[in-house]
This record gives C-alpha cells, sequence and structure tokens, in this order.
C-alpha cells in the first residue's frame, strides 16, 4: 500500500520555523520525485518546492526561495521542509506528493498524495 504521511505542521509567530516531514512507502523511493504544495482557504493549491529523489535536483517557487529548503533523506524514505522566517501568508494545508517524472508544480504528474497537515503563521 503507498502512502505518503506528512508531519510537523502547527502554529508558529510570523518570523518563526517549522519542519515538515513527509514520510513515503509502498513505492520505490529512489525513482520518484516529491513535491509540496500547499492550499489556503479559498485559493488553489500551489506548488512551493519539489525534489529529485534519484540526483537531488530541487525546485522552489518564487514566494519561498531564500526562505523554505527541501531536503530528501533516502535511507529513511523521507523528504524535509524547512520553513524559515515564516508569513502569515504561509498559512496553508501542506501536502506532499510523489511523481515518476520531473515536472516540479504540474500537479496532474503526481501519482500520490498525502492527507495533508496544517501550517498557520499568526502575525
Amino acid at each position: 500500500e503507498v502512502q505518503l504521511v506528512e508531519s510537523g505542521g502547527g502554529l508558529v509567530q510570523a518570523g518563526g520555523s517549522l519542519r515538515l516531514s513527509c514520510a513515503a512507502s509502498g513505492f520505490t523511493f529512489d525513482d520518484y520525485a516529491i513535491g509540496w504544495f500547499r492550499q489556503a482557504p479559498g485559493k488553489e493549491r500551489e506548488g512551493v518546492s519539489c525534489i529529485s529523489s534519484s540526483d537531488g535536483s530541487t525546485y522552489y517557487a518564487d514566494s519561498v526561495k531564500g526562505r523554505f529548503t527541501i531536503s530528501s533523506d533516502n535511507a529513511k524514505n523521507t523528504v524535509y521542509l524547512q520553513m524559515n522566517s515564516l508569513k502569515p501568508e504561509d498559512t496553508a494545508v501542506y501536502y506532499c506528493a510523489a511523481q515518476p517524472s520531473w515536472y516540479p508544480f504540474e500537479s496532474h504528474e503526481y501519482d500520490y498524495w498525502g492527507q495533508g497537515t496544517q501550517v498557520t503563521v499568526s502575525s
């Protein structure tokens, strides 16, 4: 059974940090790219960051460049999203997803999705 399980969300003040984790199982992790998406109330889902498990390539949305860092621990089949200097506009449900290709923010390219974790940044 394929599973992507996000964790690490919570409530933080503006300027603070959180680290999200995405634990994957049930598929060959090294063959997939893992992406992070987020969806705020009343807004469309948007891509945040993506990492290739095979070669470590990364990709970031302009809105998070310099503040968020994506990394992968292939031994643990886990991807992390370190989020620093958080802003109220980062408030959203964050989802991780897996795709066998490299189309970082093309959500239809992703085969598997997690259930999401809430991130709330207070001002």
